[in-house]
């Protein structure tokens, strides 16, 4: 199999999934695909929503003691909480990162899937996970977070695709360089001067700023007023053409 690396999942953490959730799916015209109740052996529940073949996910604590909530704690409800790749092979992505210092946090086996999840204090900013599941390599094909029927949700209407991560940092060449050494891609600098890490199907801008998160998601909408519009009337604060939700920036564009 060629190696091969695409974002396939962002994952925001918020206090409760309510009203966040349906605020997402209202605004941006997206729909709920599944509710994986194998989180919940995490203390966590969860609600995906297919951005054409990129799953948004968002997860909330049920329980105290939980790693998303002391996340939220720490963040202050700032910060994107987990960027997933699928690779080719997750366990030798895995390796490589030990191999850099950036230890394994967890192992997923189930069958036909595998996923390796990465130590976010050694990622730094948020989670990295890579994850593959036998006999798909299709971007529309089985992917078991999502559900069984996962492609049926996908919804274009308004939004047409997840295009872009923000991260940000007070030395955003230096964590560029480290999520590039992580998934394997050399880090690329933007018309502005911007690091930036381009995978086929979406791109990584590193930014400065105070605290090391994932700041922003980049989607591209059918209309930009009419998303901002649906925001205000939920109760968001628009400034431009962006606004805060789930702990990030949604940023728009035509």
């Amino acid at each position: 199999m060629a190696p091969y690396m695409r974002l396939r999942q962002i994952c925001l953490v918020a206090p409760h999934l309510e009203p966040a959730i349906p605020d997402i799916a209202a605004i941006m015209g997206l729909e709920v695909c599944y509710r994986d109740g194998n989180v919940e052996k995490y203390g966590l529940v969860n609600a995906l929503l297919p951005v054409d073949t990129i799953l948004l996910e968002m997860v909330a604590p049920f329980r105290d003691g939980t790693a998303a909530g002391r996340f939220v704690e720490k963040n202050g409800g700032r910060g994107g909480y987990m960027a997933i790749f699928c690779c080719d092979d997750p366990d030798t992505y895995g390796k490589r990162a030990d191999a850099m210092g950036v230890r394994t946090a967890n192992r997923i086996t189930h069958a036909p899937y595998l996923g390796v999840q990465l130590h976010p204090r050694d990622c730094r900013a948020a989670f990295i996970e890579f994850n593959h599941t036998d006999g798909s390599d299709d971007v529309l094909g089985i992917y078991p977070p999502a559900g069984p029927d996962w492609q049926k949700h996908i919804r274009k209407e308004v939004t047409q695709a997840l295009t872009g991560v923000e991260m940000q940092s007070p030395d955003p060449a230096g964590l560029a360089e480290h999520w590039g050494k992580i998934i394997g891609v050399g880090v690329l600098k933007g018309a502005d001067g911007t690091a930036e890490l381009k995978l086929p199907n979406a791109s990584f801008r590193f930014v400065k700023g105070a605290d090391e998160i994932m700041s922003a998601l980049d989607f591209r909408v059918g209309n930009v007023a009419k998303v901002c519009d649906a925001a205000k009337a939920r109760g968001y604060k628009v400034s431009g053409s962006e606004f805060f939700i789930g702990g990030v920036n949604f940023r728009l564009a035509a």
